[in-house]
């Protein structure tokens, strides 16, 4: 007949028995756990309260009808049928999307290329041409769009006269009027504002790489391009994701820079989706009465255009990690 043999620990005679185990940890544990939850709990309630309880309302808005007044009246998906048939809503996205990609392009490589330039040759300078970079990024877009519609004004603006001045006065032009410059007019004041910005993430990430590889590299007879290409490239991936990332969730929710300098014109020359969306919204295009349910369909589009970028910038990071 076996025996079966028990597994209980044996507890001398006279010897205290162990702590029992409580199902949810030491007292002290569970104090602890019920106190950061304390601590968390007033974060929490003002993230329900500003941040998801607007998103969940206006994703429902989308679905209605409602000029601010009286009930909504539920639409379904009309809103975003409509969006689709509207021509300055593609338009709008159109330009978002142009925008986006190419101020995220140019900003990325040239903000790259300048940290480095500043992290090797011009290391004497490096602080003045950071500071002189960095300005741009720390004036408010309101301050720069006056700023710069100033400059770009056909009569008084100093762009013009520094053309009529060199004897260019064929190219004087009124670049925010014109549809076929007013972007590449915003692209300009864009880059100018964010270029000092991305070059300083990129050289922050230019100190965390090892000089040893370079000095590796400079042994072995590769020359600056090729250390350029094959080590500094390669270990600013995860940078490289963030400024992408950066780049195209500023691009999909411009709205501040283009507002004050054009407001969407010259005859939605350079309207993007929150200009327009703030122009249904406000009533300023649908004869002073404000279309809140279409409005906040653009709302919900901007913000699937952000969460996309988020993706991808942890698709990005993820690889870079491997």
């Amino acid at each position: 007949m076996a025996t079966t043999l028990s597994t209980r620990p044996v507890v001398p005679s006279g010897a205290a028995a162990p702590p029992r185990r409580h199902r949810f940890g030491s007292p002290l544990r569970k104090s602890q756990r019920v106190a950061g939850y304390l601590f968390v709990l007033p974060t929490f309630a003002l993230f329900l309260g500003f941040v998801l309880w607007p998103i969940l309302y206006t994703c429902y808005l989308s679905l209605t009808a409602w000029g601010g007044f009286g009930s909504p009246r539920f639409l379904a998906f009309d809103n975003y049928t409509r969006m689709y048939g509207d021509p300055v809503a593609r338009r709008a996205l159109i330009i978002t999307l142009v925008l986006t990609a190419v101020t995220t392009a140019i900003l990325t490589f040239v903000g790259l290329l300048i940290a480095v330039l500043v992290n090797s040759v011009w290391k004497h300078v490096g602080v003045v041409v950071r500071t002189i970079l960095f300005i741009p990024g720390i004036v408010s877009f309101v301050v720069s769009g006056v700023l710069w519609r100033l400059i770009y004004d056909p009569n008084i603006g100093t762009l013009n006269q520094i053309l009529g001045s060199i004897g260019l006065d064929s190219l004087q032009h009124p670049w925010l009027a014109d549809r076929a410059t007013v972007l590449p007019a915003l692209i300009l004041v864009t880059i100018w504002g964010g270029l000092g910005f991305n070059m300083l993430i990129f050289f922050a990430g230019l100190q965390g790489i090892d000089p040893s590889l370079y000095e590796a590299a400079e042994v072995d007879g590769a020359n600056k391009t090729q250390q350029f290409f094959h080590i500094t490239i390669p270990s600013l991936r995860v940078v490289t994701g963030l400024v992408i990332s950066l780049g195209l969730l500023n691009g999909f929710k411009a709205f501040d820079i283009i507002y004050v300098m054009t407001g969407g014109g010259p005859n939605h020359g350079s309207e993007v989706l929150g200009t327009y969306l703030y122009s249904l919204a406000f009533g300023s295009t649908s004869g002073s009465i404000p279309q809140l349910g279409y409005a906040s369909a653009f709302s919900v589009l901007t913000m699937v255009l952000c969460t996309l970028a988020v993706i991808a910038q942890l698709w990005l990071t993820r690889r870079a990690d491997r």
